[in-house]
């Protein structure tokens, strides 16, 4: 593919462009789910494809092609540059490359995630296998009327190079699977999900990730969790408590609400018309308590099974680690090349694409909550009177991402320093600071996990990225929950 390669950047800076870069793109993907003892879905997707982004006074074109030969990637780069010239006169912006970018990005290198076993050298046999195992221990739950399990594989294989000289290729594997269990009986109708809930818990890894789940060890005991949640006492309404926060679902709270709070484009007002903005605006940066200081937080693209692991980000900058909140303050963004050069920062590495037919976009990483210093029998013992909460069944967040709400599938009392009654429906909302200010208490590294997020929607037209955040469970104090039991 190397003349195809050269053939785009050439042709790019033949019709004029200050800097082009070219991303050549080959995604494989299995995905097998089973359905109340039925293999419901089986399919194998495969995709390959170029996509070249040109800068030209100071404005961005971005096209792309399935032909792969030297005719399409002339075409597929003239046409960037094009698209790129008639913004240009449109913005008027004239800004040079040098300004928009700052210093030149030239890496070199070749990364593959480590794996144990290929996915793809799996019987699919096998695969359906462990699903029917998984089935058959929720079936054996009587309430228990609808059930799923499902597993995912993806292979894609990456090519990067740009104008300054970088060229680097990448193998990215991502292994992912799940179950759930639905029950229904009086007048209520419950769903309890292993390991996480929204389909699947999934990491850039091999087969060896989905075996060590354990579906089919774990599935029985998420049926009866199901089960049981149909005669359990109701969440209290409209109270304030303690809280004590599983790690799945703290996980998707760093998502929702520092997150994408922290996505540079969106709080320069980039990406206002889709995603919303931000309130963590650039005049708070280094000068905004976020947290309390049992808060730090950082966006890592070096952490081993992240699906934000990478060797190169897709502007070609090194896989790093960078503090977001530090000591409850917030420090640090999720940047571009050209957002950063606007703010006098140095990137971070945070530019991805869902696929080569998507122009690169400011996305996550792994964005994580570094681990405290407490066992989570001792926050329990620790705490008078609370909840805890597991396992996410919905949220809600205003577009400047200040104002949240989330539901779980399962909530425990806690009372007098111990778990007592099983809680259904529990809910509890916030605004994003005060919340985070009231966590005065995080759980070890015995108790952190790296979770999965592989649906964050962002972009026109939209793009898929897949995000992990990695978290110990915590305690935050008053919080008020049962808000729309």
């Amino acid at each position: 593919m190397d003349p195809i390669i050269a053939t785009a950047l050439n042709t790019a800076r033949a019709r004029g462009a200050e800097y082009a870069d070219v991303r050549l793109v080959s995604n494989r993907e299995q995905r097998i789910v089973v359905r109340n003892g039925v293999m419901e879905t089986m399919t194998a997707d495969e995709s390959v494809g170029l996509g070249v982004r040109a800068l030209y006074n100071g404005a961005w074109g971005f096209a792309s092609t399935r032909e792969l030969a030297n005719a399409g990637a002339d075409q597929a780069a003239g046409q960037a540059v094009q698209i790129a010239r008639a913004s240009a006169g449109q913005n008027g912006a004239g800004l040079t490359a040098a300004r928009l970018l700052g210093g030149p990005v030239a890496s070199r290198g070749s990364y593959t995630t480590p794996i144990g076993i290929d996915p793809f050298t799996v019987a699919l046999g096998d695969k359906l296998a462990l699903l029917l195992a998984a089935d058959t221990e929720m079936a054996a739950v009587p309430q228990v009327s609808a059930r799923m399990a499902n597993v995912v594989f993806i292979r894609e294989e990456r090519t990067f190079a740009n104008t300054e000289g970088a060229r680097v290729s990448q193998t990215i594997y991502e292994a992912g699977g799940g179950v759930q269990a639905t029950a229904v009986g009086n007048g209520e109708t419950q769903r309890r999900s292993y390991p996480q809930s929204h389909g699947r818990q999934q990491g850039c890894a091999g087969w060896e990730y989905v075996v060590e789940m354990d579906l089919a060890g774990n599935a029985r005991r998420i049926a009866e969790e199901a089960a049981e949640l149909l005669t359990a006492e109701p969440c209290p309404v409209g109270i304030t408590t303690d809280l004590i926060i599983d790690s799945s679902q703290l996980a998707l709270q760093i998502h929702e609400s520092c997150g994408h709070a922290v996505e540079l484009d969106r709080a320069l007002g980039d990406e206002a018309a889709f995603a919303g903005t931000s309130f963590l605006t650039p005049d708070l940066l280094n000068d905004f308590r976020y947290g309390s200081e049992q808060v730090n937080i950082t966006a890592d693209s070096t952490s081993a099974t992240g699906l934000g692991t990478f060797g190169w980000d897709d502007e070609g900058l090194p896989a790093q680690s960078t503090d977001i909140i530090r000591d409850g303050q917030f420090v640090g963004y999720l940047m571009s090349r050209e957002s950063a050069t606007r703010l006098g920062l140095p990137s971070n590495g945070c530019m991805r694409a869902s696929s080569w037919n998507r122009i690169p976009l400011i996305r996550m990483t792994n964005v994580s909550l570094e681990p405290g210093e407490w066992t989570l029998d001792d926050l329990i013992a620790d705490t008078d009177d609370g909840i805890y909460l597991e396992t996410n069944r919905s949220w809600s967040i205003d577009d400047r991402r200040y104002n949240f709400q989330f539901g779980t599938e399962v909530g425990r009392e806690i009372k007098n320093g111990k778990l007592g009654r099983l809680l259904r429906n529990p809910t509890y909302t916030g605004i994003t600071p005060e919340f985070w200010r009231s966590c005065d208490a995080v759980c070890g590294p015995e108790h952190w996990t790296l979770w999965g997020t592989p649906r964050c929607g962002k972009g026109q037209p939209g793009q898929i990225a897949h995000t992990s955040h990695g978290t110990s469970p915590a305690r935050f104090r008053n919080v008020r929950v049962g808000v729309m039991h």
